[in-house]
């Protein structure tokens, strides 16, 4: 099993391509890619919202779907959008603004295609992904008492969302607990949702997110050889947006 796991895109088209390319990724006749030696792409997430291109990214994951190799965790981006999708109150905010304008901005005809699209992809996504009990996607990470566990609110929460404590940075972002420092679990870990400046290896897990939408770089993790490949970002540096583990 040789899989290159991508981190949380966000719009990022032009820098997901430069980066599936980077790989050694090959574009075949039904809009997706292979690999000659037969390694595996997965991502841990949010692909949509904040950045420039959102749909070509999303077109791109149906595709994959669409020819059954597609390994996909949601994100908490994708599951505001599904229930935007659904006609619920979210909050148009943080970043889904921009994939909404992008949406409206289609006929209304192809609108109407894309949401039922969209319903379709993401009712179909496992809330996280195991491969051969040796590696484990999961947007904002898991704990290992929670793998192979019948989903529940409190795992769906967490993978969504992380450990969070209910408190706010003074910039509204939400404070969150840094679970990997006691993970102990056997299975590698392989998460997004935080930018960090650089990948971060704690025990067994790797936060992946190196903040592409905010200038930072869009990276993939390879297993097994535990190492990272990165392209830098075509998007505006925006420091403050970046967290620093401490």
């Amino acid at each position: 099993m040789k899989v290159d796991v991508i981190g949380d895109i966000h719009g990022c088209f032009a820098e997901l391509n430069q980066l599936i390319e980077k790989l050694g990724y090959k574009a075949s006749l039904n809009g997706t890619y292979r690999h000659p030696a037969g390694r595996q792409l997965a991502f841990v997430g949010d692909a949509p919202d904040r950045g420039p291109d959102s749909l070509s990214v999303l077109r791109l994951l149906f595709s994959m779907q669409d020819a059954g190799n597609l390994s996909y965790s949601p994100g908490n981006h994708c599951n505001k959008l599904y229930r935007y999708f659904l006609g619920n109150h979210v909050q148009i905010a943080h970043g889904l603004e921009t994939t909404i304008a992008e949406w409206k901005a289609l006929p209304l005809k192809e609108q109407e295609i894309f949401r039922k699209r969209y319903k379709k992809f993401y009712e179909a996504l496992p809330l996280y992904q195991q491969f051969d009990n040796e590696l484990v996607v999961a947007h904002a990470g898991i704990r290992e008492n929670m793998i192979g566990q019948p989903i529940s609110k409190k795992i769906s929460s967490f993978v969504l969302y992380g450990d969070v404590t209910g408190g706010f940075h003074p910039d509204g972002r939400p404070v969150r607990r840094d679970w990997a420092k006691h993970y102990n679990g056997k299975q590698w870990v392989v998460y997004g949702h935080t930018p960090t400046s650089e990948p971060y290896f704690m025990n067994r897990t790797v936060n992946i997110d190196t903040g592409c939408v905010f200038g930072g770089a869009l990276s993939a993790f390879r297993y097994p050889e535990k190492t990272i490949v990165s392209v830098p970002s075509r998007q505006p540096f925006e420091p403050d947006r970046f967290h620093h583990y401490v």
